[in-house]
C-alpha cells in the first residue's frame, strides 16, 4: 500500500534505537525525508546509513529548553518545510515510588513531556502551513497505573492529555494530532527487565520472557516495527479522519475503555 509520503519531511525524536529507529526507517522506506534526532551522533549515523532516502542527523539533548526551537530552525534551513513530527524521545525511571527522587521525576518530564510540548509548539506554524501531522508516542502506563511505574504513568498521562488538547486546536489550524500507546515492545529496555527477572528467579531468559508476557495478559511482546506500521499510517493521508485518537498497540494488555 502506497501511503503517499514521498518527499514529506518528518522529524523523529529518539530515533537512535528501538521504536524511534523503526519509525524512522519505515517513514524513509515510504519515501519521506527523515530528520533523525537523539543524543548519540554515532547511533544516529548508523540509522541514517540504513535509510533509503535523504536524511538529516541532529544530535541534541531535547531536555535543553532551547533545543526544540533549534531543531525546527535546522529542519527549515535544510528542507524549507515540515510535514510530520513524531515525538518519541524519552524514557522514565522505574522503581519504588518512595525511592524515586525529585531529579528522577524532573528528568522524566523534561525529556518526554516538555520536549514533546516544546517541539510541537515550535513546529506548529510550519505544520499548519503544510496541514501536517503530530504523532506522540506515549505508553499504556498513561491509561493504567502501576506501582513501579509512577513517573512513566504520570508523564504518559500528561502526554495523552496534551494530545487531546493539541488535537482540539488542530481542528481549526489544520493539523492532525494523534498518539500511540505501545505495550511491551522488544527493545533493549525490555530485554534488560527480562534479564533482571531471570536473574531474580534463577530461570533462563526465554522462560522469564514467557512469564512476564503471561503476567501482562498477552500472548507475546510486540516488535518496534509493529509500532512503526501504525505511525506510518497515522502520518499518511490514509488516516485523514483520525484525529485526537489514542491508539493502544499492546497485544490486548489494556482491557479498560
Amino acid at each position: 500500500m502506497d501511503l503517499d509520503l514521498q518527499q514529506k519531511v518528518a522529524i523523529v525524536t529518539g530515533a537512535s534505537q528501538g521504536i524511534g529507529r523503526a519509525i524512522a526507517l519505515r517513514l524513509s522506506a515510504e519515501g519521506a525525508r527523515v530528520v533523525l534526532v537523539a543524543r548519540s551522533a554515532e547511533k544516529l549515523a548508523a540509522v541514517a546509513a540504513e535509510c533509503v532516502g535523504e536524511t538529516l542527523v541532529l544530535a541534541m539533548d531535547l531536555r535543553d529548553v532551547n533545543a526544540p526551537a533549534q531543531l525546527i530552525d535546522a529542519v527549515l534551513a535544510q528542507f524549507g518545510q515540515l510535514d510530520i513530527l513524531v515525538n518519541n524521545a524519552g524514557a522514565t525511571q522505574r522503581g519504588d515510588f518512595l525511592a524515586l527522587s525529585d531529579a528522577d521525576w524532573q528528568d522524566g518530564f523534561d525529556l518526554k513531556f516538555y520536549a514533546a510540548m516544546r517541539c510541537s509548539r515550535a513546529a506548529w506554524p510550519y505544520l499548519q502551513a503544510r496541514r501536517g501531522v503530530i504523532i506522540n508516542i506515549a505508553g499504556l502506563g498513561g491509561r493504567t497505573g502501576s506501582a513501579e511505574f509512577t513517573i512513566g504513568g504520570a508523564v504518559n498521562a500528561a502526554l495523552l492529555n496534551l494530545t487531546k488538547s493539541l488535537a482540539d486546536r488542530g481542528v481549526s489550524d489544520g493539523i492532525r494530532v494523534n498518539a500511540i500507546n505501545p505495550g511491551s515492545i522488544q527493545t533493549a529496555r525490555l530485554q534488560k527487565r527480562i534479564a533482571t527477572l531471570a536473574h531474580a528467579e534463577c530461570i533462563d531468559f526465554d522462560a522469564a520472557a514467557q512469564k512476564m508476557a503471561k503476567q501482562q495478559g498477552t500472548a507475546r511482546f510486540g516488535l518496534p516495527e509493529e509500532i512503526a506500521n501504525v505511525a506510518a499510517f497515522l502520518a499518511s493521508p490514509a488516516a485523514a479522519y483520525c484525529h485526537g485518537a489514542i491508539w493502544d498497540v499492546d497485544g490486548g494488555q489494556t482491557r479498560t475503555l
